[in-house]
């Protein structure tokens, strides 16, 4: 994913959590992929794990394991066996298939816009997975949620000098219509040197109560040191910048098209 002006901000997320945050994101395929994994030897056997089901063929007999290369990184997978009958091999695995770019992808949406049962279905269908029931789908869900829920909301330990900030409206599905709203996310630069998401939410609109709401809870979690924060030109977030975190601000360059990218204080700022 190339880096430009023409990024959104979703797409920096992303991008800022392959290269900063691998290993959260390789928690989260690994939990995924297992509950694939599940649900597709339940059908094969005939029942789920513990049931008693006239319709049982077989029963499970441990796993093997198997490391799989991701775009996040090797995951030992831990493949189901069977006492008898076939060997079951994962789908997802199969040659010439597209699955592992399309679970990452799922992964990496949920932290960015939240998780719903409709990418997962989705995700389901576009694999071809059969078995994946309804309380199953919900189940898959909840331990994403769950994994996306204590990424958003870790302490925040040691100084951020540098923060940015940036918004982007994204269309999001709520009680059956669909409504624009305002993803907002906060990256900044730890005093260690590594650049990590430190902050995501979702808000109706970019108004300033929003990003001051939303800069308390940074600074809740943790949030200290910050001597410059940068932004685009919207008067909420910068109303709430001086008004929560007293810090110079700067315009972020990524908005000065035309103009090239400066080093602030002897640091290169990455895009915002």
């Amino acid at each position: 994913m190339a880096e430009g002006p023409s990024m959104t901000a979703a797409e920096r997320v992303a991008k800022t959590l392959l290269d900063e945050h691998a290993d959260i994101l390789r928690e989260a395929v690994t939990a995924v992929v297992a509950q694939l994994m599940e649900a597709e030897i339940s059908t094969e056997i005939g029942a789920g794990y513990g049931e008693v089901s006239a319709a049982r063929l077989t029963h499970r007999n441990g796993y093997r394991p198997r490391p799989w290369e991701t775009r996040v990184g090797e995951i030992e997978l831990l493949i189901p066996r069977k006492r008898s009958g076939e060997a079951y091999f994962p789908s997802f695995l199969e040659p010439r298939r597209r699955s592992e770019q399309a679970i990452v992808a799922v992964v990496m949406e949920a932290y960015v816009n939240g998780v719903s049962t409709r990418k997962v279905d989705r995700l389901v269908e576009q694999l071809g997975i059969h078995g994946m029931t309804k309380d199953r789908v919900s189940a898959l869900c909840r331990a994403l949620d769950a994994q996306v829920a204590a990424f958003r909301s870790r302490p925040l330990e040691g100084a951020y000098p540098y923060l940015w900030l940036d918004a982007k409206i994204v269309k999001v599905r709520s009680r059956g219509h669909v409504y624009p709203k305002a993803l907002v996310v906060a990256y900044g630069v730890h005093e260690s040197g590594r650049r990590e998401v430190i902050g995501l939410d979702i808000g109706e609109t970019e108004s300033e109560s929003f990003w001051v709401a939303f800069l308390r809870s940074l600074r809740e979690r943790g949030l200290a040191g910050v001597r410059l924060a940068i932004s685009d030109e919207h008067t909420g977030v910068k109303h709430a910048i001086a008004r929560i975190l007293a810090c110079p601000w700067q315009r972020c360059t990524v908005h000065y098209a035309d103009l090239p990218i400066m080093p602030i204080w002897g640091l290169e700022p990455a895009a915002a």
